[in-house]
C-alpha cells in the first residue's frame, strides 16, 4: 500500500536494533482517518473469506483491528498480556516473545470469546519474526477457529516472521513490507 509506505518514509524513523519507531501515527499516536484507511484495506482483502471475529494482542494491535472491524462488519477479541481480576472461567493461553520489548509473556483470552464456529482473521501493527501470530494461531487453535489469515500493517520482511508463517501454509496479507533497513535507508518489497 503506497499510502503507508509514503508515510513509514516521512514519519518513521529507525532505532538501533532493528526497529522502526512509526509511533507518531499507528502505534502511540494514531491517525484515526490514515487508520481507517488502512482497516479498509485490509477489509477488501478479506470480504470474501467468511470473517466472523478479529483476533489480535493487546495493546498496539487494537486501533488497527478496530478499523478492519468497522469495514467487515465484525467484533474484535484481543488476548491480554497477562492474567488479570476480570478474566475469569476457562482461559486459552500462549507464550509468546516479544522482539520489541526483549522478553516473553503468556497471552491470555477467555474461552467464551472464540469457538469452533469463528473464522477469524489475526491483525497486527507488525510482524518481525511471527512470534505474536504465532501465539495467536495457538490460541486459535485451541479454541478450534478458523484461521483465515493474517492482516498486518507493517511487515519486516528481512526478519522472515511472514516468509516462515507463509511457508507453512498461512495466508499472510501486509500492507507494507519492508526489504531491508538501516539509519539512512528503508527499502520496500516489491
Amino acid at each position: 500500500m503506497e499510502a503507508l509506505e509514503q508515510k513509514i518514509l516521512t514519519e518513521g524513523q529507525v532505532l538501533p536494533g532493528n526497529i522502526l519507531k512509526v509511533g507518531s501515527f499507528l502505534n502511540q499516536q494514531i491517525d484515526t482517518p490514515f487508520t481507517l484507511e488502512l482497516g479498509k484495506e485490509i477489509a477488501n482483502r478479506f470480504r470474501t473469506d467468511g470473517v466472523t471475529k478479529i483476533l489480535t494482542i493487546e495493546s498496539s494491535g487494537i486501533a488497527l483491528s478496530f478499523a478492519a472491524a468497522v469495514y467487515l462488519g465484525v467484533p474484535i477479541v484481543f488476548a491480554k498480556k497477562s492474567e488479570a481480576a476480570n478474566v475469569s472461567g476457562r482461559v486459552l493461553t500462549a507464550p509468546i516473545h516479544s522482539y520489541t520489548h526483549g522478553n516473553d509473556y503468556t497471552a491470555v483470552l477467555p474461552a467464551d470469546y472464540l469457538d469452533s464456529r469463528d473464522k477469524v482473521l489475526l491483525v497486527d501493527d507488525f510482524l518481525a519474526t511471527g512470534e505474536a501470530l504465532n501465539g495467536l494461531l495457538a490460541l486459535a487453535a485451541q479454541a478450534g477457529a478458523e484461521v483465515v489469515g493474517c492482516a498486518i500493517a507493517i511487515e519486516k520482511g528481512f526478519q522472515k516472521g511472514g516468509d516462515a508463517l507463509r511457508e507453512k501454509g498461512v495466508r499472510v496479507e501486509s500492507l507494507a513490507i519492508i526489504e531491508s533497513m538501516g539509519p539512512d535507508s528503508l527499502t520496500f518489497r516489491r
